[in-house]
């Protein structure tokens, strides 16, 4: 992992806490939320304030997150926003605390000049033991205010504002006035600078856990199931059509047409499929020589084409499937077969246009591994743990690809492989679910 954390691969783009300040703002949010405190004077946290190091120090890489529900977070600086989220254990948390950055930026870069804000990202589950909880979880609220309840005050203060202004004697209620000079002297002046954070929920229908050895969740679609990434009999109980594994390939492949959710990269609009598909075939390349003893980092894009001809032997059908719909987008040749039963069938998918894009390219990661890119885009923390046993060489690779092609153009990446505009047309389909 090494290789990762020094390329900005791992750990990357976190905040650094150095000042005495922060330092000690830290401590009082994480004693207000958990009771705990560290000794470190330097560490770094991500969005949510979780850091690495503390987690750690205290033995606890949960500390923010008690249970995996409801996670909690410790917001020092607006500039946390950048952040990734570690330890995650639902694939909506990240998004949901982007969005809450978004609409209170402002106010949280108000509040964070003299302290901490501490919240917590609440659900009405408190405890995971029974995977039937998992579909109790509809919605997310988020609580947040200042270690010192700033916000708090403010609305009080802002309570005995409204008093005083509109009942009759406010004007020599001598205690009202007195009680509004304390509070703003805690708050300052909130009717020119007013101290608030906007209340917000959020729907979570479809979703990915890491719970349970892991499972995507698709609950608001007009055909519900759950795809767990290992043992299906824990969800079978529940109270939702299907369950299937990752083993199933037809049935996910049915349930993604059914419910408008993928469409083919050589037929979305906006994308240079062939360049897409060349470096999809590079990636299985490089997966079926990486035992092999061939040097494979720093190869051009001719090389590999040479290395491809010089160990077609060796090379999967994936690859040979993946040239000959190349050779369909780009030369007109036959179409290829290719089935939901091939090897290669989610590798020729993206998500369509929809609300659910990342958890779909997600999904889609999952079942096509060797894609290394996607995965490290769309589902990091099953890159990491494919990486660890990826071999020196395809280790090599992977690295220096994803520092050279992909990390100095993120924004651009993302719009080649998943970006979207408008369909021409919709085609209505009225079929049962899975045949």
């Amino acid at each position: 992992m090494e290789r990762l954390i020094s390329s900005g691969l791992m750990f990357g783009n976190l905040f650094h806490v150095a000042s005495p300040a922060l330092v000690e703002r830290y401590n009082r949010a994480l004693k207000h939320l958990t009771g705990k405190q560290t000794k470190l004077t330097d560490f770094y946290i991500d969005i949510s304030g979780y850091s690495p190091e503390v987690g750690f120090e205290l033995e606890d890489p949960l500390y923010l997150n008690h249970d995996g529900v409801n996670r909690q977070f410790i917001i020092l600086s607006t500039a946390q926003k950048y952040a990734p989220l570690l330890e995650a254990k639902f694939s909506t948390c990240r998004g949901v605390l982007r969005q809450f950055f978004a609409e209170n930026e402002a106010a949280l870069f108000a509040l964070t000049t003299r302290d901490a804000v501490a919240g917590e990202l609440l659900n009405s589950v408190y405890d995971l033991s029974n995977p039937a909880r998992l579909l109790d979880i509809r919605r997310i609220t988020i609580e947040a205010d200042t270690t010192g309840g700033a916000i708090r005050q403010a609305t009080k203060l802002d309570g005995k504002i409204k008093r005083f202004l509109n009942e009759e004697d406010a004007w020599f209620d001598d205690v009202l006035i007195a009680e509004m000079i304390g509070l703003a002297g805690e708050t300052g002046d909130i009717v020119r600078n007013p101290v608030k954070l906007k209340g917000m929920s959020f729907e979570q229908g479809n979703f990915w856990t890491a719970h349970f050895g892991g499972a995507f969740i698709f609950q608001d679609v007009p055909h519900p199931a759950i795809f767990a990434s290992n043992d299906k009999s824990v969800f079978e109980p529940l109270d939702i059509p299907h369950a299937f594994d990752m083993t199933q390939r037809a049935q996910i492949a049915k349930f993604l047409e059914l419910n408008g959710l993928v469409e083919p990269i050589v037929k979305a609009r906006g994308v240079d499929a062939s360049a897409v598909l060349r470096q999809k075939m590079d990636f299985i390349l490089v997966d079926a020589l990486a035992d092999a003893d061939v040097t494979l980092k720093g190869r051009s894009r001719s090389e590999m084409r040479r290395l491809a001809r010089a160990h077609v032997g060796q090379l999967p059908e994936e690859f040979h499937d993946l040239a000959a719909l190349l050779n369909w987008a780009e030369s007109g040749g036959a179409w290829p077969s290719i089935t939901s039963d091939s090897p290669v069938y989610f590798y020729t998918l993206r998500a369509a246009d929809h609300k659910d894009v990342a958890l779909v390219n997600m999904l889609l990661a999952e079942l096509t591994t060797r894609d290394f890119r996607q995965l490290f885009i769309c589902h990091k923390a099953l890159f990491y743990e494919k990486f660890a046993d990826f071999s020196d060489a395809k280790k090599d690779y992977v690295v220096e690809f994803l520092r050279n092609e992909y990390q100095t153009d993120k924004v651009g990446a993302r719009e080649a492989l998943f970006g979207h505009e408008p369909a021409m047309e919709e085609e209505v389909r009225r079929v049962g679910p899975w045949g």
